[in-house]
């Protein structure tokens, strides 16, 4: 079991915004989904958002008052949650959420400071601080410039995504079984 009880791996990519993290699961979903595995996906953002948009019935719903929207089709069902808790929710409390029954893996993208296994992203254009001089959860970095690591840590080629399917394979899935 990892740190946050969750049934399956859970796996986390941090990074400076900017730095291409959600670009780069829009790539690694489909390389994993083709290997076979059903993946879910926690974003953390520090924006307002809205799922939904005005004039659609579970938007005006939820803006009648009602805490919890659920609207559902036969092929896709999503619930939406107001709360009035001042801060975020806690990475325990999202990974609670999922139905991890169908899941094999959960990529969560941000949530830098929870203690889970993380890939950091690195652009040498950016040139921002490495996380995993200060994370001991960073398992590899992924740039698009090698580099020297320390042992503990492997170097991913940002740009071979399907690399970076078989290192979570190996490292993460394998690990978890």
């Amino acid at each position: 079991m990892s740190v946050f009880d969750a049934e399956i791996p859970v796996l986390g990519f941090c990074a400076a915004s900017g730095t291409g993290k959600t670009r780069l699961l829009k790539l690694l979903i489909p390389q994993l989904r083709d290997r076979g595995l059903r993946v879910g996906v926690i974003k953390h953002t520090h924006h307002r958002f809205e799922v939904d948009r005005p004039g659609k019935d579970s938007y005006e719903l939820r803006k009648a008052g009602a805490s919890e929207t659920l609207i559902a089709s036969g092929t896709r069902w999503a619930l939406m949650a107001d709360t009035d808790n001042p801060g975020d929710p806690s990475l325990r409390e999202l990974l609670g959420r999922l139905d991890q029954d169908n899941l094999d893996l959960i990529l969560v993208e941000g949530f830098r400071h929870e203690p889970i296994s993380k890939i950091e992203l690195q652009r040498k254009e950016l040139s921002n601080p490495s996380i995993h001089t200060e994370d001991p959860h960073v398992i590899a970095v992924a740039s698009d410039e090698q580099q020297s690591l320390p042992p503990h840590l492997t170097h991913l080629d940002l740009s071979n995504v399907v690399s970076i399917a078989t290192f979570v394979i190996k490292k993460i899935l394998r690990k978890h079984e």
